[in-house]
């Protein structure tokens, strides 16, 4: 009785809340990396694409002047093709350096605010039980889920904060898996 009362009182919604910001901050970072790989993969920009053109034009004017009496026009032209081709692999590795700093920043950001949150989730519900499992359906687990809740109720197992972030965090990671965006 007096378990079921502290359960009402303090944690009434803390399993649902807790599992959907865990869900939220997954969601948030499968997005993060779906959308680094999207940028990364469609990053033609007119500099790229002009860059391109001018190497296949130049290619292009080597292959038609194939007589003797041109190959060193045709020898210029395909040294400037090559000089136009190292600054093309020069500006795409400097553009997805640009591209990967800026995700990576916002990873980052993301990691420090989820560390954040779980922190104040485990200081603000430490010692108070999340949610109440019958003991028969956790029966070999049952210590392992009650850590960090204070007590024991007969017949039951209160889940702590520690044991049901773990358990939310690979939950939500499966549920991630078939979520597309």
């Amino acid at each position: 009785m007096e378990g079921e009362n502290l359960i009402e009182d303090r944690s009434f919604m803390a399993a649902p809340l807790t599992f959907f910001v865990v869900v939220a901050f997954q969601l948030l970072s499968k997005w993060l990396d779906q959308f680094k790989k999207q940028k990364g993969s469609n990053n033609n920009s007119t500099k790229e694409a002009e860059l391109r053109t001018e190497i296949k034009q130049l290619l292009r004017e080597a292959t038609a002047l194939s007589q003797p009496a041109t190959f060193a026009q045709a020898a210029k032209l395909r040294r400037s093709a090559a000089t136009k081709e190292k600054e093309l692999a020069l500006y795409v590795e400097q553009h997805s350096k640009e591209i990967n700093l800026s995700y990576d920043l916002y990873g980052n950001v993301l990691i420090a605010s989820k560390v954040v949150v779980y922190l104040i989730l485990v200081f603000w519900f430490w010692r108070t039980p999340i949610a109440m499992i019958a003991k028969q359906l956790v029966q070999p687990f049952g210590r392992l889920l009650s850590w960090g809740t204070g007590g024991h109720l007969t017949g039951h197992v209160m889940v702590g904060i520690i044991p049901w972030l773990i358990l939310s965090t690979r939950v939500s990671k499966y549920v991630c898996k078939f979520v597309e965006f």
